[in-house]
């Protein structure tokens, strides 16, 4: 367990950037401190989700698997010149649906969406 911990606040460093900050003021540290323990907390939430349906995995390697799932704008220009921007999520591929199965997070949270100006 102590692993564990040591391997969620190491992940918290480095991938969500919470290293030391020095702060001037008690409320900036105390924020600081709320943001890192809710951020544990939803850390170890997942991992328990995860854990229920035996994915065993470090959480660098969930990031890695999930890292290719994207949502991609793409802009293009009218002959009237006014800009249209299309928003769509790729698919999910096997080992991330399996991911968003075991935290019941639907593959497509998004839909396409148009926009026009």
């Amino acid at each position: 367990m102590l692993n564990n911990i040591e391997e969620a606040f190491r992940t918290l460093k480095t991938d969500l950037g919470l290293r030391p900050i020095f702060h001037q003021t008690t409320d900036r540290i105390s924020g600081h401190i709320f943001i890192s323990v809710l951020a544990y907390h939803i850390l170890h939430s997942v991992r328990y989700q995860l854990k229920l349906s035996n994915i065993n995995d470090s959480w660098q390697t969930i990031m890695f698997k999930l890292s290719t799932h994207y949502r991609i704008t793409t802009s293009l220009q009218q002959k009237n010149a006014k800009p249209i921007h299309i928003r769509k999520s790729t698919r999910a591929n096997p080992e991330q649906l399996k991911i968003y199965r075991a935290c019941n997070i639907p593959s497509t949270i998004l839909q396409t969406t148009i926009t026009t100006y």
